[in-house]
């Protein structure tokens, strides 16, 4: 069987497929993609299903070696990729062989990216996928941050072209939209003019599991204990500190924080993609209207996937001069 063997890891590294479906009122996290979009592009680049597993990593992805010819792809934000040395280029799919080395440096304008190989990492699938889930250590290896010297296991490659992304999938600007959320009504209006007027910072203290934004205090005026109820991935919770947490892939099932809102589906990639110190503003839409966007958004991207260009490998002189 096919593998790859990890040199180097990069922080975060992990396995990751398209989560647990259905088991969120036994307890068990979804997990996940941080950026499914992006996911899935690396995926269908290299000619797998959008669901096979991939590895995800935070900032600077490692070095890797294979068993076996496959194809590999990168996606999730602008970065240094080379093998042996030579360039490549990011959200385009090439050939890696065995006894070379591909590297993936850091990541210049994203917090996560996603390295997929034909055939997708076969780790055993644990409660119906092959995420790992960190906070319970389920999935993945050992449900484990990957390090160096683990080897995993990939399935058979698929026969298909190397492929390029033509058509750009721009994500959307300007504010982050929210839905209110199931205690939108424990915040007076004051707190709703602090959450959508003065904006905040994305925040150090962040994770797979959430990400805390700094700036205004966000108090809720019916207290910030309720009964514990559920959570989704976008949930924003204000705990006693005023400061507002935004539940991401590994978020915990339930929370007995209020949640003034949710990050709709089509702008959690762009927010949990925000660097470190960017800015971030809300408005708040209604369910509908985020309903739209999200499928308009899925619509766009099947669109762009359409568009995958075949493309033959390039020599080391022939990509210098496409560079120039």
């Amino acid at each position: 069987m096919s593998s790859i063997l990890i040199r180097q890891a990069g922080p975060m590294l992990t396995v990751q497929d398209l989560g647990r479906v259905g088991l969120q009122h036994l307890g068990v996290s979804g997990s996940g993609p941080t950026d499914g979009p992006s996911m899935r592009m690396a995926n269908r680049l290299v000619g797998n299903d959008d669901g096979q597993a991939v590895l995800e990593f935070a900032h600077v992805g490692g070095h890797f070696e294979v068993a076996e010819p496959v194809r590999f792809a990168v996606t999730g934000g602008d970065v240094e990729i080379t093998v042996d040395g030579e360039r490549r280029h990011g959200w385009e799919s090439f050939a890696l062989l065995p006894g070379q080395v591909l590297k993936i440096g850091a990541l210049r304008d994203a917090v996560w990216g996603y390295l997929a190989l034909s055939g997708g990492i076969e780790t055993p699938p644990v409660l119906g996928a092959r995420s790992t889930h960190l906070r319970t250590g389920i999935g993945g290896l050992e449900g484990r941050r990957l390090a160096a010297g683990d080897r995993l296991p990939l399935g058979t490659t698929n026969p298909a072209p190397m492929r390029a992304l033509t058509q750009a999938f721009r994500r959307p600007l300007g504010p982050v939209r929210v839905v209110k959320g199931p205690q939108a009504d424990h915040f007076g209006a004051s707190a709703w003019q602090d959450f959508l007027g003065a904006g905040f910072v994305v925040s150090g203290q962040r994770d797979r599991m959430a990400q805390m934004l700094e700036g205004p205090i966000v108090r809720a005026a019916l207290g910030h204990d309720i009964v514990s109820d559920g959570t989704v991935s976008g949930s924003i919770q204000v705990p006693a500190s005023g400061r507002p947490i935004v539940l991401m892939a590994e978020r915990q099932t339930t929370g007995g924080y209020p949640k003034i809102a949710t990050v709709a589906s089509i702008d959690l990639p762009r927010l949990a993609q925000a660097m470190t110190g960017a800015p971030v503003r809300f408005k708040v839409i209604s369910q509908d209207e985020a309903e739209t966007l999200y499928l308009g958004q899925s619509q766009a991207l099947n669109a762009a996937l359409a568009g995958l260009e075949e493309k033959s490998e390039m020599t080391k002189p022939q990509r210098e001069q496409v560079d120039e």
